[in-house]
């Protein structure tokens, strides 16, 4: 489905199988963490996530909108998430129904909808040429043509830009 940025393959970040399905289907690097979407900043609490007073300024200055950043998560439980990198990217997305979806759904794994090292699908049928019947559900939502999201790191406690 359409996220704020691309299509993407979406699943419950609370979901270890739903998790390692996508990795399974993009034929993802197991090492590298998956963008997780979420609603509000209070979703992050979910995570053991826990924002310094410098920190909220900035994700105040970027939230909502196409911006994913990555912050602190050491708990071993969320290693299925992390990839034993001990931080996650988290991106609160602009869209209102997409909003809405993660009111509903709870915080999402949204990675583009592609495989690994290919073009992202810019619309449903490059997706389902990738994915076929091995997606459960499609959205439609015409060609969607974005850049990736924005990436900055705060695990320093200083916001350095990735992309």
């Amino acid at each position: 489905m359409p996220t704020d940025t691309t299509y993407g393959i979406l699943g419950s970040a609370f979901s270890h199988k739903a998790v390692n399905e996508i990795y399974r289907l993009r034929k993802r690097d197991l090492n590298k963490p998956l963008i997780v979407l979420i609603s509000s900043m209070k979703d992050l609490k979910k995570f053991g996530v826990f924002p310094t007073a410098d920190q909220k300024k900035i994700l105040r200055k970027w939230w909502p909108g196409p911006v994913s950043i990555i912050l602190p998560c050491p708990q071993e439980k969320f290693a299925y998430l992390h990839r034993g990198q001990n931080s996650l990217a988290f991106r609160m997305p602009e869209k209102v129904g997409l909003l809405k979806l993660l009111r509903e759904t709870g915080p999402l794994v949204a990675p583009s909808a592609n495989l690994q090292g290919f073009p992202v699908a810019k619309n449903i049928s490059e997706a389902r040429a990738y994915f076929g019947h091995q997606v459960d559900y499609y959205k439609y939502a015409g060609a969607v043509i974005a850049p990736p999201s924005k990436l900055i790191d705060l695990t320093s406690g200083v916001e350095k830009v990735l992309r």
